[in-house]
């Protein structure tokens, strides 16, 4: 029941913490949220919790900064197949255990860390830009429908066509909050977002907003990359007990 007091708790420090990570570096408020989440309850009940405060805090960040029609002309393929693939995923929902949907989530919650703990940046020219963004944009939409991690490998590509940093976390923003909006309406047009999880999920706004405002005035006084690393390998650890979890929930 999500309603007793450990799993408001639960509930509330999720969307705290992993909107302090957003406020701070951008993005991370679906991954770390979802990794919380489904480590206390099932993928499609985290799935469904994440959308309120997803779309809220993703419209703040989406229009900050003045680049929005700047960045839909130039990544609009990117974001057509990010949001036009969603629903491709989200059958695996109704046609798969998501015993194993959540081990892909830990999966990805292991490769996003990896990635950022060794240091790896990719760079794509930029004739090869809509090409590639295309299909990373169709990748992301897949992943995202599967298991509601709206970042894998759309950050990715993001940092690697260059943008400056502020645009960057506004080109987040708007290809969070695109993938949001559809994912509600896949959630809902295959039954898997009921109307006291849609309230549970308002609610959680609240830290959510406080956690953005934390997030943002942490951005200014630690240096970025120290604690990205230090969230890095939360996320990391985190990946492993989900997996675990998934592991023996199957024995």
């Amino acid at each position: 029941m999500l309603t007793d007091p450990s799993s408001l708790a639960i509930i509330t420090f999720t969307f705290l913490f992993a909107s302090g990570v957003k406020g701070t570096i951008g993005f991370g408020l679906p991954i770390i949220s979802l990794g919380l989440l489904v480590a206390a309850f099932d993928l499609t009940t985290a799935m469904a919790l994440i959308i309120v405060p997803a779309f809220v805090t993703n419209v703040w960040q989406a229009v900050v900064g003045g680049n929005i029609a700047f960045i839909v002309k130039r990544l609009w393929p990117f974001l057509f197949f990010a949001i036009s693939t969603i629903w491709i995923g989200a059958i695996a929902l109704t046609t798969i255990n998501t015993v194993y949907l959540s081990t892909l989530l830990g999966a990805l919650l292991l490769f996003y860390s990896f990635l950022h703990v060794i240091g790896l940046q990719f760079s794509i020219q930029q004739r090869h830009e809509k090409l590639i963004g295309a299909l990373m944009g169709a990748i992301n939409g897949i992943l995202t429908g599967m298991t509601g991690s709206l970042s894998m490998p759309g950050v990715l590509y993001l940092q690697a066509i260059g943008l400056s940093r502020n645009m960057l976390v506004q080109a987040m923003g708007i290809l969070f909050l695109l993938s949001t909006v559809v994912l509600t309406i896949t959630l809902r047009n295959n039954n898997l977002l009921s109307s006291d999880l849609t309230t549970i999920s308002a609610l959680a706004v609240i830290p959510s907003l406080i956690g953005m405002a934390i997030g943002q005035n942490i951005r200014k006084k630690l240096p970025e990359e120290k604690f990205k690393r230090v969230i890095s390998i939360a996320i990391f650890l985190l990946g492993i007990f989900i997996i675990l979890k998934a592991f023996l929930s199957m024995l």
